[in-house]
């Protein structure tokens, strides 16, 4: 886990710093090719919503609806 997360924070904060070779000691630890490339993705998407959010200066909802929101989508799923 220590591993993908330091790679994300890097792709995150200095993302000309990695190359293939960067991700070769997160699959010699176990972590799939698939897991690799969903994390990329998933950090990609994180990434882009938070420049939006300050770029439009989108409002972050209060805790509580946070938990609605979750418990909602507990019970929902995403439709």
């Amino acid at each position: 886990m220590r591993l993908a997360l330091r790679f994300l924070r890097t792709l995150t904060l200095d993302p000309d710093a990695l190359g293939a070779a960067d991700v070769r000691p997160l699959l010699e630890a176990g972590i799939s090719r698939a897991a690799v490339r969903d994390a990329i993705y998933v950090a990609y998407l994180f990434n882009t919503y938070d420049r939006l959010a300050d770029a439009l200066g989108w409002e972050i909802p209060e805790k509580e609806a946070f938990e609605a929101m979750g418990k909602r989508l507990l019970k929902q799923g995403y439709r």
